[in-house]
């Protein structure tokens, strides 16, 4: 009652899933990865222990095909459920069971599986692999662009409820503490996949990284306009000065801070990235 992708980027050392269903939060239920082992979809009538499992067959050096062979041989429920694993290698594989509903399958090939069950038509699986391939960009980026072609070719033939993202790669979380680098879920909307692309591109709004040529020093217009903003949002009291002294750079820590933005700046040193920075005037400029 799902169509999911799972792929990974072995250049960048990521391995993720995205999915979505009529079904209320499939991400609590799906999408399984662990960085340098792989990742694993589990759907229809989903046997979430394949999962848990899935990782840590793959962990010990299984290949997606062996661990799957492993996961089916000793479930009574084989025949109803459908699942896709990517191994550490970039190592594919997919199954569904002949109790899945139609339409029902799927495909697979160098570092991706895609499946899915209860889908509108035959049509879904290759769109989706289509966009999987054409699409440039980071995995993330690539995962959804797969997602968002097979909901627009039709997706679950029910209707639409939930999608989810779910990506790790080594040190890839916030801070550089965990593996966990995206995992977002939409657990009820209207139109889920598309609500899920918009959280990307918040996600990478807050945590994306611009080269330095794109680093926009605070001097001249774009400083007072800033501090324009600080006066109005009470940070900074007086008028803009054009000055980034002391008072300024204390006031423009403080706004950063609030606004989530630390990954994205340095008011020590003066700059922001120029994303950023086009997203505080649209959102702050009065």
């Amino acid at each position: 009652m799902t169509f999911s992708i799972v792929a990974c980027d072995l250049k960048e050392q990521a391995w993720g899933i995205a999915v979505a269903s009529k079904f209320p939060a499939v991400g609590a239920v799906a999408p399984w990865a662990q960085a340098g082992a792989g990742a694993v979809a589990t759907q229809s009538f989903a046997n979430t222990s394949f999962g848990p499992r899935g990782l840590e067959f793959m962990a010990q050096g299984l290949s997606a095909e062996e661990t799957l062979a492993r996961l089916l041989q000793d479930d009574p429920d084989r025949e109803l459920r459908q699942v896709g694993l990517v191994d550490a290698k970039g190592g594919a594989a997919t199954y569904s069971g002949n109790g899945c509903f139609n339409w029902a399958g799927g495909v697979k090939g160098k570092g991706y599986a895609i499946q899915g069950n209860i889908l509108k038509s035959a049509k879904v699986v290759p769109a989706m692999k289509d966009a999987f391939l054409k699409t440039k960009g980071s995995l993330p980026s690539r995962l959804h662009a797969a997602l968002y072609a097979g909901d627009r070719a039709g997706g679950d033939k029910r209707g639409r409820q939930s999608a989810a993202i779910y990506v790790v790669k080594p040190k890839g979380g916030y801070g550089g503490f965990v593996d966990r680098w995206v995992d977002y879920r939409v657990d009820d909307h209207e139109d889920p996949v598309t609500r899920l692309g918009e959280l990307l591109e918040l996600h990478n709004l807050y945590f994306g990284k611009s080269p330095e040529a794109e680093r926009v020093t605070l001097k001249g217009n774009n400083l007072k306009r800033i501090q324009q903003i600080l006066i109005n949002e009470k940070y900074l009291r007086g008028g803009p000065s054009g000055k980034f002294d002391d008072r300024a750079k204390k006031a423009f820590t403080e706004f950063i801070g609030n606004e989530n933005f630390e990954e994205r700046s340095d008011p020590s040193a003066g700059w922001v990235d120029k994303p950023v920075l086009k997203y505080l005037f649209k959102k702050f400029e009065k």
